[in-house]
């Protein structure tokens, strides 16, 4: 009869020769862009992204509150219908960084994201479309925070 022991033994053991044999996975670690999340505003966000000035578009949508009751948690997302997008981002204008979120598209995603991002106030938020060709197309909207989440 095997006990616990040994059975920790035996996987201690077998994930040894594994790691030997350079079988075992490394960690998994995102990828990200630091200047980007490190920007204050849209046009900081571009530039990291090396896109050119950004420009409002009907086919960029974004989706939110017209109020939030928590700024700790409110639902946002966007979706464009243009084609040749690399990349959907989510900017929040007033949070100390402004990229809330990024999110890769291929042709086999269809180019819709839902999140919740923290907002301490009321400010505006974007939704910005990355294309292949460098072009940077945007959407905004308005979104009031009755109770701030950063600390209010």
């Amino acid at each position: 009869m095997n006990t616990r022991r040994d059975m920790l033994t035996t996987s201690a053991k077998v994930a040894a020769l594994l790691a030997s044999a350079g079988l075992l996975p490394t960690a998994a670690q995102a990828a990200w862009d630091k200047a980007a999340f490190e920007a204050k505003t849209m046009a900081d966000v571009a530039k990291a992204f090396g896109g050119q000035a950004p420009t409002a578009n009907a086919g960029v949508t974004v989706i939110g509150p017209d109020i939030a009751e928590n700024g700790a948690v409110v639902p946002v997302g966007c979706s464009t219908t243009l084609a040749g997008v690399k990349r959907l981002a989510i900017l929040v204008e007033k949070n100390p960084n402004a990229l809330a979120a990024v999110f890769d598209v291929s042709d086999a995603v269809e180019p819709g994201f839902n999140t919740r991002v923290k907002m301490g106030q009321s400010s505006n938020v974007m939704a910005v479309a990355l294309m292949a060709d460098g072009k940077i197309h945007f959407a905004q909207k308005e979104i009031k925070v009755t109770l701030g989440g950063c600390g209010g």
